[in-house]
């Protein structure tokens, strides 16, 4: 007979503390099956081992869990549903379409927020791109996954940064206003499905909410860049485009870290 076991994890608001959650139970021989609900921060673990190795696991993550109950279970939802994967093939897919075109718009315009942005969408790709190659497989194989994602994250963010602060010191070519906005205002569209798609599934499990969570936060990373665009036009400047690029690429590198937290 399987359990079911919930948890209440204070600081799991996001797929980063998911993903870090599934990472350290699945190293527990006896966990079957991990489900979160990000919206109200409650964790359902199915099991057939103790409940005090799955409470110390947690623990060490120091997420804030608190145990709420435990109960047997006949027959749980242990995978994710063929709709759900679906829906996040496709958000991958636009992810990674729109990584191409921002980053090529953005080395074409001299864009350092669109390059920035796009950098963005493929961070969200990896998350989206770990949460479904993770089902059947490894533990070992999760981390290995974690850690090339993380680390090509951050080497991109690190080289975005450097070049910001050279083109901060030596400015050279004024940014094309009209590519940032026209590009970032497709990339907003884009995003905008995405969100329709995933809200479409707003019932279902823990990857569709967080995909809903960094669906939205790009759609505001996409309005930065449109307000950045807007601001150039208006000052005739470079500095706007390097300031929401600076505060994008800090958020990858943010994220990065995150991931590589993962792998360990």
């Amino acid at each position: 007979m399987i359990k079911e076991s919930v948890f209440h994890i204070t600081r799991m608001d996001c797929a980063a503390e998911e993903q870090a959650i599934r990472f350290k139970l699945d190293m527990l021989p006896g966990v079957a099956a991990v489900h979160c609900n990000l919206d109200e921060r409650l964790l359902r673990v199915y099991h057939d081992g103790p409940i005090e190795e799955i409470a110390s696991a947690l623990a060490s993550l120091e997420l804030g869990e608190a145990y709420l109950t435990t109960r047997e279970v006949v027959n749980p939802e242990m995978h994710e549903k063929d709709n759900e994967r679906r829906v996040l093939r496709i958000v991958l897919a636009i992810n990674l379409i729109f990584f191409g075109v921002e980053m090529t718009a953005g080395l074409i315009s001299w864009s350092m927020g669109l390059v920035a942005d796009s950098l963005d969408m493929l961070a969200d790709a990896f998350v989206y791109a770990l949460a479904l190659v993770a089902v059947g497989r490894s533990v070992l194989f999760k981390r290995r996954v974690a850690s090339i994602a993380g680390y090509v994250q951050l080497a991109l963010a690190v080289l975005g940064l450097m070049e910001v602060i050279r083109r901060f010191l030596r400015p050279d070519h004024l940014p094309d206003f009209v590519v940032m906005i026209g590009v970032s205002v497709l990339a907003f569209g884009a995003n905008l499905l995405c969100l329709y798609l995933l809200q479409k599934m707003r019932t279902k499990e823990v990857h569709i909410r967080a995909s809903m969570i960094f669906t939205s936060n790009d759609m505001i990373i996409n309005a930065g860049v449109i307000t950045a665009g807007l601001l150039v036009l208006l000052t005739r400047s470079q500095i706007p485009d390097l300031i929401i690029g600076t505060l994008v690429f800090l958020l990858v590198v943010r994220g990065a870290s995150r991931i590589l937290s993962l792998g360990r």
